[in-house]
């Protein structure tokens, strides 16, 4: 107790005590300074050797402080990692150094190639030039051998009136008058365009005795055809009205053929005249049956033997319809083809050879003598034989109810009004047309009428009597639309009728058709046939067509149609590749006159198509070789030749004068929006296709929001 209190008091042992403290402080103050100065110099130096000789270690397990735990640090990762990206990107450079060095020399190499094709083709195009010149060499030496083998050909010379001598001899009688003996062909040069130049009956004596109407209809046809013309010194043809006279005897033949040769331009026989006489009555009497033609040709629907001149004289068609169009809406429709009677006669002979109602000597006994001189008995009785046996139904009547319309001598004349006859024809499947029983008659004015009626309404004409000359017989093959049987051949003609099958009678009751509304059927029709029969007859070719602007429809395009699988994949069957170059015009088809004259058409009523689809006029008849003038111009090609070539592959292998063609397609359609639509789609992709001509037939024009399918080539809607 007396030592700690001693010490803690500062007592005697107080001063050793300090002493040694203060020793001891010293001592750490000296320990920790140099602590200190070993830590701030020697370990800066420790970390610059380790940090200097990291790069030169070689060996990667090599350590600067010896081997260490597997705990390394990150930083020391890193940096080998970067180490080892730059040895693999200094591997990758040279490989891609040594790459640029092979390409370089590819390219070098490359760069001699395409010299080398230059300089072949220079080489080429300077042998394709000599080639060019030698193929333009050779096309003018042929030109010119072809020009030295070819004579030169002129026109003929056109004649005027006041120079008009055609030298011809007379006819030592006027009924042996033909075309070359009675027809100046000089006046009708190939390019005349056959004009033809018509009379004002109203300027002369027997026009005020015309019919009104048969006057009025006359000159309004003749006004709008395009072969009249007002220019009588160049004119080919004349044409003068004679009838019909609306009363008769009121003219005498005499006075009529003196004002006839007082024509002006008659030239004392009246070569290259045509007077027609128009029959709107079936009573019309041969108004110029005593009258002196000279070389004239006469157009009417009366003729007898005597007065026919065959290929000169023309038998037209009874102008029934003179002042308005024919109603066809009341015409009967084609089908069916069988009607209620077979065949139906109306008719009464007013003067005959013997009495139709007496009962005459059997076939076989007339038959045994002489030939009789009229067979309407025995055809009376056959006829009425088969109405009373049923076996069809069948009706003929030989005395007409009422009082009949006035006849020639010998011919059947008709019964009752024209509207009971055709209520009576449109239930009959065939009409029997009696022809007059003499045969000095060769045709009348009935039994023009008889088949213009037949025809109008559908039912086949039957013509007894094969000497008859029907309407423009010699240009017309009446076989295809009518039956023509001897009257000796009366008793086989029920069996012929019940033999025609009906695709036949169809066949024969759709071109009867075709003829009445072509030839018959109004004053244009009549008209324009004469002056086309007389026209082929000189071998002049027609008028070309007049060019009309379709109205054509605004539509508006949408998507773009897909290829039809059936056009992508042709096999065999390859057409060639589309037409990638602008499409171009096809050359003109010009054909010359000597191919035009001979190219006649076989038969103007056998093949109809011509005159729907090429109309040249109204009602005028078109060759073939006529025809083929339409085909000019991309699109619309001749219908029976060409100039040749239709494409490249085709003018190869055909070996067409044309580098190459294109078509046109023309699609008819009547309110079938979704099927047109599809057909169009169908086109796309097709070889050749120049446009598509859609002709919309139908009054109603298409919808507006119709989208029309984009198939790559123009589509252009006209309306009909």
């Amino acid at each position: 107790m007396t030592g700690y209190t001693m010490l803690r008091n500062g007592g005697v042992g107080n001063g050793g005590q300090t002493c040694v403290l203060r020793w001891s402080n010293r001592i750490r103050l000296t320990w920790l300074s140099f602590t200190l100065f070993i830590i701030l110099v020697f370990f800066p130096l420790i970390a610059h050797y380790y940090l200097t000789t990291l790069d030169e270690a070689d060996e990667a397990g090599k350590r600067i402080f010896g081997p260490r735990a597997g705990n390394e640090l990150c930083e020391v990762k890193h940096v080998l990692d970067l180490c080892r990206i730059r040895e693999s990107v200094s591997e990758e450079l040279l490989q891609l150094e040594a790459k640029r060095q092979e390409l370089n020399s590819e390219i070098a190499k490359l760069n001699l190639k395409i010299e080398a094709c230059k300089k072949s083709i220079e080489n080429a195009k300077q042998d394709l030039l000599q080639l060019k010149n030698v193929i333009s060499q050779t096309e003018h030496s042929y030109k010119e051998l072809m020009a030295q083998n070819q004579p030169k050909l002129s026109l003929p010379i056109r004649l005027l009136p006041e120079k008009d001598d055609i030298g011809l001899p007379p006819p030592k009688v006027l009924r042996s008058c033909r075309l070359h003996n009675c027809f100046d062909y000089s006046r009708c040069p190939l390019t005349s365009g056959f004009p033809v130049y018509v009379y004002d009956s109203d300027q002369f004596a027997f026009g005020s005795y015309l019919d009104p109407l048969v006057k009025q209809a006359f000159q309004a046809t003749a006004r709008a055809n395009v072969y009249v013309t007002e220019n009588a010194d160049i004119a080919c043809l004349y044409v003068v009205l004679v009838g019909e006279m609306q009363e008769l005897g009121v003219l005498r033949p005499a006075d009529l053929e003196k004002q006839l040769y007082s024509l002006p331009h008659w030239r004392t026989d009246g070569h290259n005249h045509v007077i027609i006489n128009l029959s709107r009555k079936s009573d019309t009497q041969n108004l110029l049956y005593n009258v002196s033609t000279g070389r004239a040709m006469v157009a009417q629907s009366t003729f007898y033997a005597a007065q026919y001149r065959p290929g000169f004289d023309l038998v037209v068609s009874p102008l029934v319809h003179a002042m308005s169009e024919p109603n066809f809406m009341e015409i009967p429709p084609q089908v069916p083809v069988k009607r209620k009677y077979l065949f139906t006669f109306q008719g009464e002979k007013i003067e005959s050879l013997r009495s139709s109602l007496q009962e005459a000597r059997s076939f076989e006994e007339e038959m045994e003598g002489d030939p009789p001189a009229d067979y309407d008995d025995r055809i009376i009785a056959t006829l009425k034989a088969v109405q009373d046996s049923k076996l069809d139904q069948v009706l003929v009547e030989f005395t007409c109810k009422n009082q009949p319309k006035p006849s020639l001598p010998t011919e059947w004349a008709l019964c009752g009004e024209r509207e009971d006859r055709l209520e009576l024809l449109k239930l009959s499947t065939f009409a029997l047309i009696i022809t007059p029983g003499d045969s000095r008659l060769v045709i009348s004015s009935g039994c023009a009428t008889r088949l213009f009626e037949a025809l109008e309404v559908g039912a086949v004409p039957v013509v007894l009597g094969e000497h008859v000359q029907l309407p423009y017989q010699d240009v017309l093959q009446w076989s295809e639309a009518a039956l023509v049987v001897p009257k000796p051949r009366v008793t086989e003609v029920h069996f012929l009728l019940r033999s025609l099958s009906d695709s036949d009678l169809l066949a024969m009751r759709r071109q009867g058709r075709f003829l009445w509304e072509t030839y018959f059927s109004t004053a244009d029709s009549i008209f324009s046939t004469v002056l086309a029969v007389i026209r082929t007859r000189i071998q002049v070719p027609a008028a070309p067509i007049r060019e009309e602007a379709a109205a054509e429809i605004p539509h508006r395009s949408g998507k773009a149609a897909g290829t039809d699988p059936n056009m992508a994949d042709n096999g065999d069957l390859d057409l060639g590749p589309v037409e990638t170059e602008p499409p171009y015009a096809s050359p003109k088809y010009l054909r010359n006159f000597t191919l035009t004259v001979t190219d006649f058409y076989r038969s103007w009523n056998s093949a109809p198509g011509p005159f729907h689809l090429f109309p040249h006029t109204p009602f005028d008849p078109v060759l073939p070789s006529e025809a083929k003038f339409l085909g000019s111009g991309t699109g619309f090609r001749p219908i029976g030749g060409g100039a040749g070539g239709s494409g490249k592959e085709f003018q190869a292998s055909l070996g067409g004068n044309v580098p190459r063609e294109q078509f046109t397609v023309v699609m008819l359609t009547y309110e079938r929006e979704e099927v047109l639509m599809n057909s169009l789609e169908r086109l796309n992709g097709l070889p050749y296709l120049n446009k598509v001509v859609v002709v919309w037939n139908s009054p109603k024009l298409p919808s507006e929001d119709l989208l029309w399918p984009d198939i790559g080539v123009p589509i252009m809607v006209i309306e009909a």
